[in-house]
């Protein structure tokens, strides 16, 4: 069972799984515009931030709380991951995203598992299949910084073993946050990605634009 508890996770937090996640950059498309980002190290230093002190440990701290929340905590769970959003942009790659993971999971699993955030549905999920949530904050990390290469990958002159190299250095510090979150609760909740937050809030007028964040 532990290999098909893994293995699930795998399935669900792969940047496969249809969430459309593609069609996301997070606000990175403003970045790459503006110079802020022009290489590999600029792109690593971008999703060390956007996991440390952004999205990345605000969606831990989210997905393990509903992990083990019911009925009315779960929906406040919801409230505030959306309430947490710091554009128009980006509350709506939360909530799509996390609509089309939930209906993915009842269409292919059959859960009973409403629209809800992302990081709110993959933690209902966990807790519906009955699964470690520790493993589950893991590969989200990682599938988040994933997703941040492959923009990347589109949008500037990087390279596929470029990209794989940033990964690969950012594993540990999914895994550090991950454990560092592992006893927190929403009262722990708070970031300071203000470079990242400005740029999702410009991408509006960003021009050409091939990403909806």
């Amino acid at each position: 069972m532990e290999a098909e508890a893994h293995l699930t996770l795998a399935q669900w937090l792969s940047p496969a799984f249809p969430t459309g996640g593609f069609a996301w950059s997070h606000g990175l498309e403003t970045a790459v515009a503006t110079g802020a980002v022009a290489d590999a190290a600029g792109l690593e230093s971008w999703i060390g931030t956007l996991l440390l002190r952004g999205a990345g440990r605000s969606d831990a701290i989210l997905l393990t709380e509903a992990a083990r929340a019911e009925g009315p905590a779960l929906a406040a769970l919801a409230e505030l991951a959306l309430a947490l959003a710091p554009s128009a942009e980006r509350l709506a790659e939360i909530r799509e995203q996390g609509a089309a993971f939930a209906a993915a999971l009842r269409g292919s699993w059959g859960f009973d598992l409403p629209d809800l955030p992302l990081p709110v549905a993959v933690g209902r999920a966990v807790a519906l299949a009955g699964l470690p949530p520790g493993p589950a904050v893991r590969l989200h990390l990682l599938n988040l910084a994933s997703g941040q290469v492959q923009a990347a990958l589109r949008l500037m002159p990087l390279g596929q073993t470029a990209g794989q190299a940033v990964l690969r250095r950012l594993i540990p510090l999914c895994i550090r946050i991950a454990e560092e979150t592992r006893t927190l609760s929403v009262e722990d909740l708070g970031g300071c990605a203000l470079g990242i937050d400005i740029a999702a809030l410009q991408h509006e007028t960003c021009f050409p634009r091939i990403f909806r964040s």
